[in-house]
């Protein structure tokens, strides 16, 4: 299983410790949430902070869009080089094309299903994504409780990948904890983005290692 923590839940006045203190004690991948007030009720970090975390951060990012105009920011974020840009489907009148772009830019496109949107929603599009992320919360908030349906949705976009496109990762985003890791691990999830349980343990490395499973 890969980690990725979200920085959502670090604390903003140390954020350049935090975000090394996690890439010390063995992170994969540094979740970035970048919403903008609309598409959630929430607004958070623009490029000058996410430029900030690429520099001190020594894994590469993972970066989530919950936005309303996903084009935009995906050309605000691209010069700093995330490993994914992940956008919501829900949102996205044209995904294919968004997805080329992102890929154009040497960055690994996902797509992001909220709680409510099935994987059929993206069957045609699966093909062409490096990663599927799906919201085990409503997204827009962090320290929320994890929604138990993603396990089945997880196990559902799992069969779907493995006969699609078997290299296309499985993501899972939202009250990620070790009490419900072994669930995700068995229904084919890959990487977790956990928030609270990570920055809100008293030791950044016993949480993540408790995590790979």
């Amino acid at each position: 299983m890969l980690i990725a923590p979200s920085v959502l839940s670090a604390d903003f006045g140390n954020l350049q410790r935090d975000v090394e203190a996690i890439c010390a004690a063995g992170c994969d991948l540094v979740h970035v949430d970048v919403m903008d007030g609309h598409f959630v009720p929430n607004l958070t970090i623009g490029p000058v902070v996410v430029q900030a975390i690429a520099a001190c951060a020594t894994k590469p990012l993972d970066i989530h869009l919950m936005v309303e105009n996903n084009t935009f920011f995906v050309e605000l974020f691209a010069p700093l080089k995330p490993e994914y840009i992940s956008f919501h489907i829900e949102e996205e009148k044209h995904p294919h094309r968004l997805i080329q772009k992102i890929r154009s830019y040497g960055i690994k496109p996902a797509i992001v299903l909220n709680p409510h949107t099935p994987p059929e929603s993206i069957e045609f599009l699966l093909k062409d994504l490096d990663m599927v992320l799906l919201m085990s919360v409503n997204p827009g908030f962090g320290g929320q409780s994890f929604i138990e349906s993603v396990i089945t949705k997880a196990a559902r976009l799992n069969e779907m990948r493995n006969k699609i496109n078997p290299l296309c990762r499985i993501e899972v985003d939202g009250g990620v904890s070790d009490k419900n890791i072994h669930l995700l691990k068995d229904a084919g999830v890959d990487i977790v983005v956990a928030g609270s349980y990570v920055f809100k343990h008293r030791s950044f490395k016993e949480a993540i290692d408790s995590l790979k499973v």
